[in-house]
This record gives structure tokens, C-alpha cells and sequence, in this order.
């Protein structure tokens, strides 16, 4: 068996890759344990320039990784090169900040001194999604692999293109050759590469079922686990909000990616008093994306990565309006051989229907009437995930406030579409998964954090003084 990439705007097969047999999973196991060895002590200095190598390519290469993505995926090339940057920025970000992250933290106690100290755990497995074939990764990669750490990707069956294309780019900036291995393996060989010893701990982004087969893995074996799995994001419109401009603003965020993104607004939760403008707002707003070639640099809305997803998203979107959910824009199938989905909005979603309750992963955003704000933010609560929500108001404090204390998730914005950014904790609660990535929470999951403690003597009578990592 292997793996064949279609370009999901014609439908063309456009490549073949070979799965990898188990002689040959073994020996990039065995390889990858041998390049953390060495790898753990390359001085931190050296492994952050070869980092900062990275993202300079990754600006170098923008054009052609966003072609990549644009026929493997179908992401806008427009998109795609900002993607790009993105990584370059997470790499130059951990660049400049992995030293203090992982420095030793000394701490008083009583006859002697004690400090704490982080260092790399060895292998870690990377089991990452299609829908940002290089973000997804990076924002793993960089943190990981600063902090001393070897790292194994499986990416989608649909990116074989891009996860090779990303070793390449590893390797040419000067990392040992061994130090990323991709295991190209089908989702159903993941466990067994997760209860191998040589594996330190596994990080996954996708679906709820992938993650909960992971996590199974990895508790027979008690491995470190963190999960970034998916969301029924709800952006919550109050009576003092800017209707209209939160209206542009969800729109954006239903459509960034063709809204196939776990963070993308997808159940707008709006009180009574402001429901019928900011639909109307929101229809507008939907209408101007229009689907069109992945790789003209004026698109912004591809089409849909797979076939199979569009026809999966049709499915709860027919299903909905059966269920009594009003479709005021989209939700046809358009004809032709991509799998293009139009900008859809549903009105008078309720409880019931699949895009009340379940992840919508694609260009769909549902509206929902509550009747204040407390009802609102209970709606908005009324999810099995918690990884992104948003609340529009304008009172500040107000939108502060339930922000901080009342929505469940893990980003929580107020005023503005819910992304992750290299300097701030991405992750969520509930069936969202659990564990964080990015900033200096995202560096400290894959490590060792070691108490050292020793008795003061004459020779060395006080704390040695704080050192970075290695």
C-alpha cells in the first residue's frame, strides 16, 4: 500500500508514495534515539542558530511551499506564503527566547542549595493534520528540537509532499540529517509506533478519535501526551456590540482556511435584540468570498482539502436544515470535478442539529438566537470541546469578564477572532484535548523538569549561579 495525492481543485492524482515497511520504521526509530544522543549536547547556542537558520529558509521558500500546500491541499498560494512567514516567526521566536525558557531556576533551602532544571526527554513522535501542513509542524518542531529533542513526524496521508518537503528544508539548515525522521505510516500503525520504548512522549493535532487512540497508546506505555484536537468555536455577540463590523469579523474567521480550522468561528451565539442585523451583516460578509484557483494570487477561498470532507460537510449541513435550520446562504453542491464548497450560512440552529453540536470543518457558520447574555454564554458552554471562543460587546470589562471567567475553553478573545501566536499558550479544555503549545508553556512540555539539590560544603558554600540548558 502507499499513498496518492489529488489535487483537490481538479480531482488529478498528482503523486505516489510508498508506506514504509516495519524494517524500515525500525531503523528511523533506531536513527532518531541516535541523533537525540548527540543532539542533547550540542551547546543551546549552536541548536538556536541552526533554528534561526530555518526560519530564513522558510521566507526563502515561501513560494514554493505555497504551491505545495496549494496542490496537495488547496490552500491559497496567498495564504499559503503567509503560513510560511508564520513559521519563519515561531522559529525566530524560540530563537531568542528558548535560553531563558530552559535556564536552571535556583531556590532557597534550608543546608544547601537546590535548583531546577529542565533537559530533553529523546524522541518525540509528531502526528500532525493537512489543514496548515507547516504551522502545525513548526510550532511542534521549534520549541521541541530547541529544548534538545529528536523529533518524528507522521503527518496526514494527504501532505506526504509537504512533510518531505519539510525535512528537506530541516536538513538545509544545517540540523544533523537524522535528527527528523517521517514515518510514512497510515493512522492505523500510530499506536505501535507510540508504545515503542525508543519514543519519549507523542504530540498530536486532529480529530477526537485519533486523539483518544493516541492517548490509549500512550497510557498503556505512561508516555507524556499533548493533544490539540477539535472545536465548535462559538463567537458570542452582546446587545452593545458593534454588530456589523463583529459580523466582518466572524466572517473572517469562518473562512480563514476555507474554514477548515479547529479555531475558526463556527457557532455565532447572538442575542435577541441584535440577531436580525447581525445576520444580515454576516450573509454580506459570507457572500464575498468566492471560491476560486488555489493558485491565483487573488483567491482567497480554495477548495476544500479532500472530497470526502466536502461530501462529509454537505451531509451535516443537509441534515441541519432537516432538523429545522433555515439555509439563507450556500449549501448546494456546485457541479465540476474539485470539491469546492460554497460560503454557507445557516439561521434558527438549535439544539438537535449536527452543526449545533458537532465541528464543522469547512466554510459553514451557524447562527444562533439567545435571549441575553446569560443565555448566550450557557449556549455558548453547551459543547463537548473548549478550544476557542470569542465574545463581542462594547463594554471592555464586561467582555473581560466572561472571557476570563465564564466561556470554557482554552483562547478566549474578546473583540476579535480567536489564532494562535508563537508568544501565547495554544490548547484547550474538555474534548478539545489537553497539554499547550507555543510560548514558554509549549517548551516546557517535552522536558525533564529535575530537582537538583546539594548540601552546602566549605568548597562550595552557596548556589551555583543560573545557567541556560546544556
Amino acid at each position: 500500500m502507499g499513498f496518492t495525492t489529488i489535487n483537490p481543485a481538479t480531482g488529478e492524482v498528482t503523486g505516489e508514495f510508498p508506506e514504509m515497511t516495519a524494517a524500515q520504521v525500525d531503523a528511523a526509530l533506531q536513527a532518531s534515539a541516535a541523533a537525540f544522543s548527540d543532539w542533547r549536547r550540542v551547546p543551546l547556542g549552536e541548536r538556536l542558530a541552526a533554528l534561526r537558520r530555518a526560519g530564513a529558509l522558510l521566507r526563502d521558500r515561501g513560494g514554493a511551499l505555497a504551491r505545495l500546500m496549494a496542490l496537495e491541499m488547496g490552500k491559497p498560494v496567498t495564504a499559503g506564503r503567509s503560513e510560511a512567514e508564520k513559521c519563519a516567526w515561531v522559529c525566530d521566536y524560540y530563537a531568542d527566547h528558548a535560553a531563558g525558557f530552559l535556564a536552571d531556576i535556583p531556590v532557597e533551602v534550608d543546608g544547601g542549595c537546590a535548583r531546577v532544571v529542565v533537559r530533553p526527554l529523546g524522541p518525540i513522535l509528531a502526528v500532525m493534520p493537512w489543514n496548515f501542513p507547516l504551522w502545525q509542524f513548526f510550532r511542534v518542531f521549534a520549541p521541541t528540537i530547541a529544548a534538545g529533542n529528536s523529533v518524528l513526524l507522521k503527518h496526514a496521508s494527504n501532505v506526504p509532499g509537504c512533510a518531505f518537503a519539510i525535512a528537506d528544508l530541516v536538513r538545509s539548515a544545517g540540523f544533523p540529517s537524522e535528527l527528523l525522521q517521517v514515518l510514512m505510516i497510515p493512522g492505523a500503525r500510530v499506536a505501535d509506533v507510540v508504545r515503542d520504548p525508543r519514543v519519549a512522549a507523542v504530540t498530536l493535532t486532529g480529530s477526537d478519535p485519533a486523539g483518544r487512540s493516541v492517548a490509549q497508546a500512550a497510557g498503556e506505555v505512561l508516555k507524556k501526551v499533548v493533544l490539540e484536537l477539535g472545536g465548535s468555536d462559538p463567537y458570542v455577540v452582546l446587545e452593545d456590540a458593534d454588530v456589523l463590523d463583529a459580523a466582518r469579523i466572524c466572517a473572517t474567521s469562518r473562512m480563514v482556511n476555507g474554514g477548515q480550522t479547529c479555531i475558526a468561528a463556527k457557532r455565532m451565539i447572538v442575542v435577541d435584540a441584535v440577531h436580525d442585523l447581525f445576520l444580515d451583516g454576516l450573509v454580506s460578509q459570507m457572500a464575498r468570498w468566492s471560491p476560486g484557483d488555489p493558485f491565483a494570487k487573488e483567491t482567497r477561498l480554495g477548495p476544500m482539502a479532500r472530497r470526502d470532507l466536502r461530501d462529509e460537510l454537505h451531509g451535516q449541513v443537509r441534515a441541519s436544515i432537516v432538523a429545522g435550520a433555515r439555509c439563507v446562504l450556500g449549501g448546494e453542491l456546485p457541479e465540476g470535478p474539485g470539491a469546492y464548497y460554497p460560503p454557507t450560512v445557516l439561521a434558527d440552529v438549535g439544539p438537535g442539529m449536527p452543526v449545533y453540536h458537532e465541528e464543522t470543518f469547512g466554510p459553514v457558520a451557524a447562527v444562533i438566537r439567545a435571549r441575553d447574555a446569560a443565555d448566550a454564554v450557557r449556549i455558548a458552554n453547551d459543547t463537548p470541546f473548549g478550544l476557542g471562543a470569542a465574545v463581542f460587546t462594547g463594554d471592555q470589562e464586561r467582555g473581560r469578564w466572561i472571557a476570563t471567567e465564564e466561556l470554557d475553553a482554552g483562547c478566549c478573545f474578546v473583540n476579535d477572532f480567536v489564532r494562535s501566536d508563537p508568544r501565547l499558550p495554544f490548547g484547550g479544555v474538555k474534548g478539545s484535548g489537553y497539554g499547550r503549545e507555543l510560548g514558554p508553556w509549549g517548551i516546557r512540555e517535552f522536558v525533564n523538569v529535575k530537582t537538583v539539590w546539594e548540601v552546602a560544603s566549605r568548597s562550595s558554600p552557596s548556589c551555583p549561579a543560573t545557567s541556560g540548558s546544556d
